[in-house]
């Protein structure tokens, strides 16, 4: 029984491969604008070869990892810190709702007169992405904790506020703090598509390249590419996340 779900996944891809395939082989659609998918082993090993892949590779990285390293870590300080005080939460209500609808990509003439098109700019826009998603999850995670514990940190001694947040707020409220962090995790690689568009090398520089050569098959790897990508470090923060919680087990 639990082949099944496993077996009718893999048809369905390959179902959606041969349709893939047959379109353009059949010039039901210009090859010029959709690749097959046959295509696109040779464009990736082209490029690969170059070490242009590597290189675009290992800069989007860089700006990802800076771009949410900066982000969630702000994200978090706020979201917990004014999760734990309603004062400063107040303080900030208007703020946040002035600035939270405000799309990343906005950010991103600021982020070019401010820092250049230089990879500063790239991070900037990511960290804009990836804050807003953890700040909230992290200040309803705070919230959401049952207010008993607290009452029972009192009771044992644990008044102050640094106290309560490391004994009793943190361990509480770490489960919806990493929900948060792991939906960030695809937001950051939409940003960094995003952010590159403008002319900061990485993927999505080397995209827009390619399409303007028509050279779909490499657009097409390089969405693959951060597909790929994606689904790995997804992965490994979900076994994080399970050694984190083991403790829920």
């Amino acid at each position: 029984m639990r082949q099944k779900p496993f077996v009718y996944s893999a048809l369905g891809l390959l179902v959606f491969l041969l349709v893939w395939e047959i379109f353009p082989k059949l010039s039901l659609v210009s090859q010029s604008l959709v690749p097959a998918p046959s295509d696109l082993p040779a464009a990736f090993l082209r490029e690969f070869r170059s070490g242009m892949w590597q290189q675009m590779v290992l800069l989007s990285l860089d700006h990802y990892a800076m771009g949410f390293g900066l982000g969630a870590g702000l994200g978090t300080i706020f979201g917990v810190l004014t999760g734990m005080y309603v004062k400063l939460e107040w303080s900030f209500a208007w703020l946040v709702r002035l600035m939270r609808p405000i799309p990343n990509l906005a950010w991103a003439p600021f982020a070019i007169i401010w820092f250049g098109v230089d990879q500063a700019a790239a991070i900037f826009i990511i960290s804009i992405g990836v804050f807003w998603i953890v700040f909230f999850a992290a200040q309803g995670a705070i919230r959401g904790i049952d207010r008993e514990l607290i009452e029972l940190a009192n009771a044992f001694g644990f008044r102050r506020g640094h106290e309560q947040l490391w004994k009793v707020l943190l361990p509480a409220a770490t489960p919806g703090i990493l929900v948060g962090l792991r939906t960030a995790l695809g937001q950051a690689w939409m940003a960094v598509v995003a952010a590159e568009l403008f002319g900061v090398s990485g993927l999505g520089a080397r995209m827009m390249q390619a399409s303007s050569l028509l050279a779909t098959d490499l657009v097409v790897v390089y969405m693959l590419t951060m597909a790929v990508l994606y689904g790995l470090m997804d992965t490994i923060f979900v076994a994080i996340q399970s050694y984190l919680l083991r403790w829920k087990a």
